[in-house]
C-alpha cells in the first residue's frame, strides 16, 4: 500500500478527493452545494488554507488547495466532514457516515502540473456529461478563474498568469483545448497511490527526503524529566 508522504515542506499544493459512502450522493439540493461551500470557506479562513481549485459533484469533491502550516489541510477537511456531515443528516433525515473513509491527496507541483490539475478539476462536469460548457456548471471555481464571478473563497495560484495577456483569457483558453489522456491518468494514479503528481525529478527529491530519519519526538515524561534536572 502505498504510503501518504510526510514532508518537512508544505509549499506544494494538494489535489484532494472526497467520495460519497459507497459512491452514493453527498449533495441532493441546491442547499447542500451552498452549504459545502460556506463551510470549506470558513474552514479554510480558520486553518489559514488556500483553495487554488474545486469542484462539487454530486457524489465526491475535488479541491486544489495549499497551506503554509503542517497539517492544515487535514484539519480543514475533518472540520468540513463532521459539520458538513451533522447539516446533512439532519436536513434530509439520516443517519450514519457520508464519507467513503479517508480523503485520497496527493502533491502536485508548481509547473505545468498545476495548471493541469486545475483544468482537470474544473472540467470534471463536461467529463461526466452534466454540462457541455464549464461555465455552465454553478458548483466550480471555473466561473471564478476565468473572471466572470466574484468568489472568495478562491485564490488564484499566480501560475494562472503564465498562460496570457491577462489570466482569465488565458485559462479559459487553456481549459478549451483537449487534455491528454496521459496527464488525466497520471493524476488520478497519483491520487490514487497518495503519491505526487510532477515531473520525475520532484519525485526522485521527495522520495529522498521522505526516507531520511526523522529526529524521535519526546514523551512529556521524558520532557518533564529534563526540565527538573535542568
Amino acid at each position: 500500500m502505498a504510503r501518504r508522504l510526510r514532508l518537512p515542506s508544505t509549499d506544494l499544493p494538494l489535489h484532494v478527493v472526497q467520495r460519497g459512502n459507497d459512491r452514493q450522493r453527498c449533495f441532493l439540493v441546491d442547499g447542500d452545494y451552498e452549504m459545502y461551500l460556506r463551510t470549506l470557506r470558513e474552514g479554510a479562513v480558520l486553518h489559514g488554507v488556500q483553495v487554488h481549485a474545486y469542484v462539487l459533484m454530486t457524489n465526491h469533491v475535488h479541491l486544489l488547495v495549499a497551506a503554509k502550516a503542517e497539517a492544515a489541510v487535514s484539519r480543514l477537511m475533518q472540520s468540513i466532514g463532521a459539520r458538513y456531515v451533522r447539516y446533512f443528516n439532519r436536513r434530509h433525515e439520516r443517519t450514519g457516515t457520508l464519507w467513503e473513509g479517508r480523503y485520497k491527496s496527493c502533491l502536485v507541483a508548481s509547473d505545468q502540473h498545476l495548471l493541469a490539475a486545475c483544468r482537470y478539476i474544473d472540467l470534471n462536469p463536461v467529463r461526466a456529461g452534466i454540462v457541455r460548457h464549464p461555465g455552465e456548471y454553478r458548483w466550480s471555481s471555473y466561473r471564478t478563474l476565468v473572471g466572470t464571478r466574484n468568489d472568495a473563497l478562491v485564490t488564484p495560484h499566480e501560475l494562472l498568469a503564465s498562460l496570457g495577456p491577462t489570466r482569465e483569457a488565458g485559462y479559459a483558453i487553456f481549459c478549451g483545448q483537449i487534455a491528454y489522456q496521459g496527464e488525466i491518468d497520471d493524476l488520478r494514479a497519483a491520487t490514487a497511490a497518495q503519491g505526487v503528481f510532477g515531473p520525475a525529478t520532484l519525485k526522485l527529491r521527495l522520495a529522498a527526503a521522505l526516507a531520511r530519519p526523522r529526529p524521535a519526538r519526546r514523551t512529556m515524561r521524558e520532557s518533564r524529566r529534563q526540565a527538573s534536572a535542568a
